[in-house]
């Protein structure tokens, strides 16, 4: 009489190696020497990069440090003294970058898609709009951000308007959002264009009118299609809000300007540049990974 075996067990009382299913695949001897040669690539790969960036982090540093002028240039822009002095006010006044980030960000979006959707407005009735559209993202696309902030924020003032404020943030601010709505709207557009015609015309088919057919089947797929280059233009937004200090806005680079010209040291530009770094090195790789799920999804032949 024969004894039984638990599913799995071979005849000799040893355990067949279950696969993630545990079905009792045991995977063949070339497969296993296919994994152990990638494994073995993976770690070579990764030595040779960790040793390259190593010889190249020390050659920079022993040109770097062995140069006449270093001396010179490590108590101007590297002074550990000024960075501990400029360190909280660059802090405090990067709370003004962050929610002009906020602000003009939610902004940049409402007008971008705003415009977007004038720019594709079918019919001759809507010619008026759409050249509106057009001229508005062909002027401030073609318009530098630096002259668009130093008309408004110096200009508005100077009409005398009653009831319009000389606020140097909301100025400063309000350039941003002419500037860049005017670029998120190009991204919005490609993205409307990028939707097939039959998934408007299957929409109309189903009975919606165009609106419903814009807002229900168009826009979704479009706004999909296009958040990697959104999170970019917002990564560029959040650094080019350092250029309200030019209107007189105590932000993070306007603070370290008022530590700086103190003693003419500019360590505290140095330390306003890593703080903003450090704020926009997590935006980027998230983008970086959004980018990455869209393009593994549509690989997939998955939604994106």
């Amino acid at each position: 009489m024969k004894e039984p075996r638990t599913p799995g067990q071979e005849p000799g009382g040893a355990a067949a190696a279950d696969g993630p299913a545990g079905d009792g695949y045991v995977p063949s001897q070339r497969r296993i020497e296919r994994e152990r040669y990638k494994r073995a690539r993976t770690r070579r790969a990764t030595a040779v990069a960790a040793l390259s960036t190593l010889v190249t982090a020390g050659l920079l540093y022993v040109v770097i440090t062995g140069s006449p002028g270093w001396q010179r240039t490590r108590e101007t822009f590297f002074s550990a003294d000024y960075a501990r002095q400029a360190l909280p006010k660059v802090l405090e006044g990067l709370l003004l970058n962050l929610r002009l980030l906020v602000v003009c960000g939610a902004a940049v979006l409402v007008i971008g898609m705003l415009l977007a959707v004038a720019r594709t407005l079918r019919g001759p009735v809507f010619f008026p709009l759409r050249a509106l559209a057009t001229a508005y993202t062909d002027f401030f696309r073609g318009l530098p951000l630096i002259i668009c902030l130093l008309v408004v924020v110096f200009g508005v003032p100077a009409l005398r308007l009653q009831g319009v404020t000389t606020d140097p943030v909301v100025l400063g601010g309000s350039a941003l959002v002419l500037t860049y709505s005017a670029y998120v709207a190009e991204v919005f557009r490609a993205g409307i264009e990028s939707v097939h015609p039959s998934q408007r015309a299957a929409a109309r088919s189903l009975g919606l009118s165009s609106g419903q057919a814009l807002r229900f089947v168009i826009l979704p797929q479009a706004v999909r299609r296009v958040v990697p280059p959104l999170l970019n233009d917002l990564v560029s937004l959040q650094k080019d809000t350092g250029l309200v200090s030019i209107a007189g806005a105590v932000d993070a680079v306007y603070a370290a300007q008022i530590i700086a010209g103190k003693d003419f040291n500019y360590t505290p530009y140095v330390v306003a540049g890593l703080v903003f770094v450090a704020l926009t090195i997590p935006m980027t790789r998230f983008t970086d990974w959004v980018t990455a799920r869209m393009d593994r999804r549509r690989a997939q032949g998955g939604t994106v």
